[in-house]
């Protein structure tokens, strides 16, 4: 009996996964549809849908639904290197057919897997509130619009700068109440021109998410972000 090619077993198991998938959804549903092609283009290898995938080269994907409009996630998925030049995610030659459908299934992730099993409240973060915020803010994708480790640098449009906000001075800027009230309510940022398009990213409010406790531990870790004090620095304490 002849050797079986592993790479052509797994081709086929998940071939055999997207056509079940196909199957079972109904043919007029583009959700359903996105879904399959979701799973089919492989995106969980490299991105995390609540505790499917766990790729770590591109950002959770668990709420990107509250993080981008079905506008954005076109553009996006139309051409990334055109918005992120530096991006590491492929250029899909996709039908505009195909496109939609993907960014109907995206759309419909808020965050609902989260809701139910947060990952934030795993054992090995008890009495670590900065490293339970850590995990939230990687988790909910903030660092796709404010930057790894709240750098910044992320484009936006018709906003002063063109750049969302740097964290890292958060705890200058905002007190705790102050910047849990952000968190909750979100924000939409001021045009730099009213007369063009609003901004492309706003802040979602993310207090239809989080509980009290866990928007405390964010703000932890929020305000642990900042600069080390340089020698002539005048910052308070």
């Amino acid at each position: 009996m002849g050797h079986r090619n592993p790479n052509l077993m797994h081709l086929f198991l998940s071939a055999l996964i997207v056509f079940f998938l196909w199957g079972c959804s109904s043919p007029s549903d583009p959700v359903a549809r996105g879904r399959a092609r979701f799973v089919g283009l492989g995106c969980l290898t490299c991105h995390r849908v609540g505790d499917r995938g766990g790729g770590q080269a591109g950002p959770d994907l668990t709420t990107v639904g509250l993080r981008h409009s079905t506008e954005w996630l076109d553009l996006w998925m139309k051409d990334p290197q055109e918005w992120k030049p530096d991006t590491r995610m492929p250029r899909y030659k996709l039908t505009e057919s195909n496109r939609a459908e993907l960014v109907a299934y995206m759309a419909t992730l808020q965050g609902e897997d989260y809701r139910r099993d947060p990952p934030w409240n795993s054992r090995r973060f008890q009495g670590q509130p900065e490293k339970r915020g850590e995990n939230i803010y990687n988790r909910l994708g903030c660092g796709v619009c404010h930057g790894p480790y709240g750098g910044g640098g992320v484009r936006n449009t018709n906003v002063v700068g063109l750049e969302i906000p740097s964290l890292t001075m958060v705890r200058d800027g905002f007190t705790r109440d102050e910047l849990k009230e952000r968190i909750a309510l979100g924000r939409q940022p001021e045009p730099e021109d009213p007369l063009k398009p609003p901004p492309m990213f706003l802040m979602p409010a993310w207090g239809d998410l989080l509980k009290e406790d866990e928007m405390e531990d964010l703000i932890t870790y929020l305000y642990s972000l900042r600069p080390p004090i340089k020698p002539g620095d005048v910052w308070d304490e």
